[in-house]
């Protein structure tokens, strides 16, 4: 080997060398958020939440009525669509005459302010919000009763502009499905944790938004959204440069995974992987090291095949497996775990990532965009209205 294939070599050695250090740090962070608990609030403001709707999903109702079900003194739920025929309006209507109690609305307006439509529903939602604490949650989240009592207890800290949540998934009978909720488990959750343990609070998950209403009104309001796609991580964004803290609690939410079929679990990986692309470009081009078992397949053909370079698969396979059982205890998913997918995922996560690099087209909903390098979103012309 010469000079050339010896630095190529070393490349692959220390690459593989990353990921493997990466997975170690995965598991060791993993199993320390799980032995947090979020703490309560000692004090209930009412809070008002916003449940931006579009179509119909699977288990749309157990999730919308999550949010109606919480175990504090005064809240609104506000559910809002574009179209006053959305299916999903009539599961919100539904909850609002099982939940008579509660202060639940129902908002239908087609208005748009900008390219991003889920923040044109919020938008349109706010006119009858009565609290000044808001919570914005997707609506495919799902939640336990305590949510707002520990959410909402870093948010009454004046210093704190946003708190966000992770997310489980749980995978419904699909193999797809499956496989997708492997990169939110196993991929997603571990890479957020090892950025919160190096330092970074660069974040802002649908999952969880939670507001006051005048640091939104500071930073500009839905408006300064309302043409990007990750209108999340733009929220927490514009609030740290006005000096506000952002907090990832340590309650962890729930989403469902319904991948019926490859093609629609590639399109919204894809969609995920343009959209951190497109708002965090360098760390984006760096997790390639997250992706174990294929920097170990390329330090062992940049090494020609040594005989050193042959162990690295087989260790960061093991080291994916533990990964895929730490992920379960620590994320208590209660079901049956597949360590012979692990290999597929892995490959396949290092795919997207790669096929992110080659366009800033995506799908979201009923609408196709592309994305721009600052993160703003303009709908194709064969977008759907």
């Amino acid at each position: 080997m010469g000079e050339s294939g010896t630095l190529w070599a070393a490349i692959g050695a220390l690459l593989a060398g990353a990921s493997l250090i990466y997975v170690g740090g995965a598991i060791v962070a993993l199993r320390a958020w799980a032995r947090r608990e979020a703490p309560e609030a000692r004090e209930s403001p009412p809070v008002t939440i916003l449940k931006p709707l579009c179509g119909p999903e699977p288990e749309l109702y157990e999730n919308l009525r999550s949010f109606c079900d919480q175990d504090y003194p005064q809240f609104q739920v506000i559910f809002g669509a574009r179209d006053p025929d959305d299916p999903a309006l009539a599961v919100a209507r539904r909850l609002a005459r099982e939940f008579p109690e509660r202060d639940l609305r129902v908002v239908a307006d087609g208005r748009l302010i900008g390219s991003n439509r889920k923040v044109s529903n919020l938008a349109n939602m706010m006119p009858v919000a009565c609290h000044d604490l808001l919570v914005i949650a997707d609506s495919d989240i799902r939640v336990g009763p305590d949510y707002l009592r520990r959410v909402l207890a870093p948010l009454l800290d004046p210093g704190v502009g946003l708190v966000t949540c992770l997310y489980r998934a749980r995978a419904d009978r699909s193999l797809w499905s499956r496989i997708g909720a492997m990169a939110i488990n196993e991929g997603f959750l571990p890479s957020v944790l090892v950025a919160r343990a190096l330092g970074s609070n660069a974040f802002g998950f649908g999952s969880t938004l939670a507001v006051r209403r005048e640091h939104l009104a500071q930073i500009g309001g839905f408006d300064s959204l309302a043409e990007h796609l990750a209108d999340d991580y733009r929220l927490g964004e514009l609030t740290r440069r006005r000096g506000l803290r952002t907090v990832l609690s340590p309650y962890l939410v729930e989403t469902l995974v319904h991948e019926p079929d490859a093609a629609a679990l590639l399109h919204h990986e894809l969609r995920w992987a343009r959209t951190i692309r497109a708002v965090r470009p360098w760390g984006h081009l760096f997790s390639v090291v997250t992706y174990a078992l294929p920097m170990s397949l390329f330090a062992v053909a940049l090494a020609d095949g040594a005989p050193w370079a042959l162990a690295l698969p087989f260790l960061a396979l093991g080291g994916r497996v533990m990964l895929h059982y730490a992920a379960g205890a620590s994320l208590r998913l209660g079901e049956p775990r597949s360590p012979w997918l692990v290999p597929f995922r892995d490959l396949l996560s290092f795919a997207v990532w790669a096929a992110s690099f080659l366009g800033r087209r995506v799908r979201w909903r009923r609408g196709d965009f592309s994305v721009a390098s600052d993160g703003r979103m303009r709908a194709n012309k064969e977008s759907v209205p």
